[in-house]
C-alpha cells in the first residue's frame, strides 16, 4: 500500500461542480491499494493505519491526477503536411477537401494499412502520451468509412487497452464524411453505417459511444439525428463533432439527444449554449485545431458563464491537429481562450472524465478513484501551464504503478 509524500501541491480536481475549483492540497499525501486511492489529504494528517507502508517521495513538485485525452483520432495512416503548407499559403480546409484532400486522404492511406501495422504506430503514440502524464485516452476509428477498416481501426484500440500503459475508451466514427465511392449515394452509405457497422461494433462490444461530424461538408442534424438514434438503440452512447466550421446545430442535436459531449463548438450559437448547459452536455475545445487551422477560438468565456461545464482535449489527427501533446493544448487554452490554468486543468481531467461518462472513476484523486497521477516538475499549476517546456512530466503513474519516468521509493 504505497504512500506518496512530500508532494508540494495536489490537485485533486474533486469538486464536481466550479470549472476552476480543482481541490488544491498543498503538503500532501496519497495512499493506494491494487491500484485505488484509500486516502488523500494534508500530509499531517495521514491516518495511523497507513504509517509504516512503503514510501514514494514526491520530491516537493505538484502532482495532478492522471491527465485524459477525451478526444483523439489515434489510429490513421499518412500524415497531411502537404496540407499544411497549403493552408499558410491561404487554401482553407474546405477547398482541400473538394480537390481530394483531408479526411479522404487520410481513409486511402489508413485502408492501406494492416492491422499490425496500424496498432504499432498507435502503441507508439500512446507511449509517448503516456509520458506526458496522459493516463486514459479517447480514440475514435472514422478513417475507414467502411466495415472492414473502421472495425480494423476499434480492433487496435481493443488491443491497446488489453496492453496498456493508458487506459482507452473507444468511439465509433464512421459518420465522418461520405466516402468518395458512395458520393452520389449519401442514403446508401447510411445505410452501411446504421444497418452494418453499428450493429457489428456493438456486438463485438468495440466501443463505447457513437459519434457523427455534423457538419455541412459532412452530415446534417437530420441524419445525424437518424446514426445517432440508431447507436443508443444498440447502447452505444452519443457523441458530436458539433458546429466546428459553421453554426448547423450541432450543440443543440447534442442536448436534445443527451449526447456526453458535444465537441469543437467554435461556432456555437447562443441558443445552444443554453442547450447544452440545461442538458448537462459536456463541452469539449480542441485548441489544437484551432491554432492549426487558424480559426478563431470557440467562445469558451461564455460557455462557462452559461453553466457548460468545459473539457479540453487534443483532437490529435494527421491533418487538423497533428499533436498528441495534451499540456501544449492546455497551455493554449489558457492565451486563446481565456481559461484560468486551473480551469483547463479541470478540462483535462475530471470534466473530461465526465465527457467520457467515467468522473469519480479517472480524472480526479479521491478515494476510489483509479490510482492515476501525474507528477510535475512545477511548483503551481499556474506556473506549469504559464511556463511551457516540452516534457514537465516528471513521472506517470497508472493504476498505482509507474509507468514513465522516476520517482524515489517506486518500483515500476
Amino acid at each position: 500500500m504505497p504512500f506518496l509524500q512530500n508532494i508540494g501541491l495536489l490537485a485533486t480536481c474533486t469538486p464536481s461542480e466550479g470549472q476552476g475549483e480543482i481541490g488544491v492540497v498543498p503538503n500532501a499525501g496519497l495512499v493506494w491499494q491494487d491500484g485505488i486511492v484509500q486516502w488523500v489529504g494534508a500530509a499531517r494528517d495521514l491516518p495511523a493505519e497507513y504509517v509504516g507502508e512503503p514510501v514514494w517521495d514526491g520530491a516537493g513538485k505538484l502532482v495532478v491526477p492522471g491527465l485524459v485525452d477525451c478526444h483523439t483520432h489515434l489510429a490513421f495512416g499518412g500524415w497531411r503536411a502537404d496540407e499544411f503548407a497549403d493552408r499558410i499559403r491561404g487554401r482553407d480546409y474546405l477547398e482541400i477537401a473538394r480537390d481530394g484532400g483531408g479526411i479522404a486522404s487520410t481513409v486511402k492511406a489508413t485502408r492501406s494499412m494492416d492491422e499490425e501495422a496500424l496498432r504499432d504506430r498507435a502503441r507508439n503514440f500512446a507511449h509517448e502520451m503516456v509520458k506526458l502524464g496522459i493516463t486514459t485516452v479517447e480514440a475514435k476509428s472514422g478513417y475507414g468509412l467502411n466495415q472492414e477498416t473502421e472495425i480494423r481501426q476499434l480492433r487496435v484500440y481493443e488491443q491497446l487497452a488489453r496492453e496498456g500503459p493508458v487506459r482507452f475508451s473507444s468511439t465509433c466514427l464512421a459518420a465522418h464524411v461520405v466516402p468518395p465511392e458512395f458520393q452520389d449515394d449519401r442514403e446508401a452509405y447510411l445505410r452501411l453505417i446504421v444497418d452494418e457497422i453499428l450493429p457489428v461494433v456493438a456486438e463485438e462490444g468495440l466501443a463505447t459511444f457513437c459519434d457523427v461530424f455534423v457538419e455541412e461538408s459532412a452530415f446534417s442534424v437530420e441524419e445525424a439525428r437518424c446514426v445517432l438514434e440508431v447507436g443508443q438503440t444498440l447502447g452505444l452512447a452519443s457523441k458530436l463533432h458539433a458546429d466546428q466550421l459553421s453554426s448547423c446545430g450541432g450543440a443543440e442535436l447534442a442536448a436534445e439527444l443527451g449526447a456526453v459531449s458535444a465537441d469543437h463548438l467554435e461556432c456555437i450559437s447562443a441558443e445552444g449554449m443554453v442547450a447544452l448547459s440545461e442538458a448537462g452536455v459536456v463541452g469539449v475545445t480542441l485548441p489544437l485545431a484551432t491554432l492549426y487551422l487558424n480559426q478563431s477560438p470557440p467562445p469558451v468565456r461564455e460557455m462557462i458563464d452559461a453553466g457548460v461545464s468545459i473539457a479540453v482535449a487534443t483532437d490529435f489527427n494527421p491533418g487538423t491537429a497533428p499533436s498528441y501533446h495534451l499540456p501544449l493544448a492546455m497551455t493554449i487554452a489558457c492565451a486563446r481562450q481565456r481559461m484560468t490554468p486551473a480551469e483547463v486543468l479541470k478540462g483535462a481531467t475530471r470534466y473530461a472524465a465526465r465527457a467520457l461518462g467515467r468522473e469519480g472513476e479517472i480524472g480526479s484523486l479521491e478515494p476510489d478513484a483509479f490510482a492515476d497521477f501525474a507528477l510535475i516538475d512545477a511548483p503551481s499549476v499556474e506556473h506549469w501551464l504559464y511556463q511551457f517546456q516540452a516534457n514537465s512530466c516528471i513521472a506517470t503513474v497508472v493504476d498505482g504503478v509507474l509507468q514513465a519516468g522516476d520517482i524515489e521509493g517506486a518500483a515500476s
